[in-house]
């Protein structure tokens, strides 16, 4: 337009997806008239969007408490990606909303992950870059240097245990930007094993493993990314409550299996 057109927009509204209640194993660690605290499974959706649009952790907490639909997204005041498993809280009054949003804003709401990667980290750090929507692949998150349209985001990270050519660290979020472990683990070249979408080798071959072990891991189903520890002030009481899960089946046994090869690797040295 060259200016002082009149232009006119006739614009119609999709109709909104009702969200139904649909029957759900939820595997609840804690509930009271405010909270309600699960631990989510691997492969579970949290909330619906395009591709899923039922089935999700959504559809099963409004069978659960119906009354959850009278909340904004029912409840759900943060998510875990599809393939992360472990802890998250709903809230279930809007006081309880209101009070986790704030805790989640001030980062006062403790977050913490356990996390398989390829690499092996002489220590521990914190990685402080921004993150925003990746400039080519609008399906994808990036670390951006553009202050406009990146978010602040801050992960911390510990070694808990060192492999062959693998670590098991210990991961805290002081921000909760999207898919925001995946991101910085990456970026840094420690990708999550089983990580399809940011890891750029899935994963990385590393000398010393058995065949057998790197045809286990490269065909790993998911990222290794579990909510392993929540805490929190009760937004009506504050009591501070905590939760803490260990790792599920499939993360023990990649662990397990790392660490077998490693200690044979070691005996290996000794002999040689």
């Amino acid at each position: 337009v060259c200016g002082n057109e009149l232009v006119e927009v006739r614009g119609t509204l999709p109709l909104k997806n009702i969200d139904i209640p649909q029957i759900m194993d939820l595997d609840i660690r804690y509930q009271d008239a405010d909270l309600i605290v699960i631990n989510k499974p691997a492969g579970l959706v949290v909330h619906p969007a395009a591709g899923n649009l039922d089935g999700t952790l959504l559809n099963g907490l409004l069978n659960w408490d119906p009354n959850l639909a009278c909340l904004p997204r029912c409840g759900i005041v943060h998510r875990l990606d599809k393939d992360t498993s472990g802890l998250l809280v709903i809230a279930r009054s809007i006081a309880a909303y209101t009070g986790l949003v704030t805790q989640l804003q001030d980062h006062s709401i403790h977050r913490e992950y356990a996390a398989v990667v390829a690499g092996t980290p002489v220590t521990g750090g914190t990685v402080d870059l921004p993150i925003g929507r990746h400039p080519t692949q609008r399906t994808k998150m990036a670390v951006v240097k553009n202050t406009n349209t990146g978010k602040t985001a801050i992960t911390h990270f510990q070694v808990q245990e060192r492999f062959v050519g693998y670590s098991l660290l210990k991961v805290r979020l002081n921000t909760g930007r999207t898919h925001q472990i995946r991101v910085h683990m990456s970026h840094i070249n420690l990708p999550i094993v089983g990580d399809s979408v940011y890891s750029q080798q899935r994963p990385r071959s590393s000398p010393g493993l058995n065949q057998d072990l790197t045809a286990y891991i490269r065909s790993f189903p998911r990222q290794a990314l579990h909510s392993k520890s929540l805490r929190l002030k009760h937004p009506l009481t504050e009591a501070i409550l905590a939760w803490e899960l260990p790792l599920p089946e499939d993360m023990e046994h990649l662990v397990s299996k790392l660490r077998s090869q490693s200690a044979l690797c070691a005996d290996v040295g000794k002999n040689s």
